[in-house]
């Protein structure tokens, strides 16, 4: 089949991409647009490696078509602090709390916590953990990352920041 042409707000930015029409989301952000913090783990939608927002809502990149990002807002990790100088505050909290380890799961947990927190501002724990079910990470054992989360709801919720 021909390529087809598609116009995706990503981060902001506008593009025109044209893109194979079995193509995921996940393949057009790091391959036509290099924004390789969406990362490709398992390509099967279990791990959450590729977790963006789409819509405001968190999806599982790799399983969804790119054609269906068309004149759609996308928010990928380069996203969340497009003006470098200033890191979101999930990011502070997860470099606080040491809610990093290898870093594949990171931007994942990170857009999949910004999506519950914008529908939900101050989860409880098993809110957070039911939140993060879509995401796998093997080095952290999420007690940091659950902390992370806690703290970056807290630094919120007093207006400090904006998420």
């Amino acid at each position: 089949m021909a390529k087809q042409l598609i116009e995706l707000i990503v981060n902001g930015d506008h593009y025109e991409v044209a893109v194979e029409p079995g193509a995921s989301l996940a393949e057009v952000l790091r391959e036509e647009l290099n924004l390789t913090g969406t990362k490709i783990g398992c390509n099967q939608g279990d791990c959450g490696a590729c977790t963006v927002l789409l819509g405001g809502r968190s999806v599982s990149s790799c399983l969804t078509l790119a054609m269906e990002a068309h004149q759609r807002e996308v928010v990928t990790i380069e996203g969340l602090a497009p003006a470098g100088d200033r890191l979101h505050p999930l990011q502070e909290a997860f470099i606080e709390k040491g809610a990093v380890q290898c870093g594949f799961c990171t931007a994942g947990m990170i857009l999949s916590a910004k999506s519950l927190l914008d529908h939900n501002p101050a989860p409880d724990e098993a809110e957070i953990r039911h939140g993060l079910s879509g995401n796998l990470c093997r080095c952290t054992g999420y007690v940091k990352i659950v902390d992370a989360i806690q703290a970056a709801a807290a630094k919120l919720a007093a207006g400090k920041e904006a998420c």
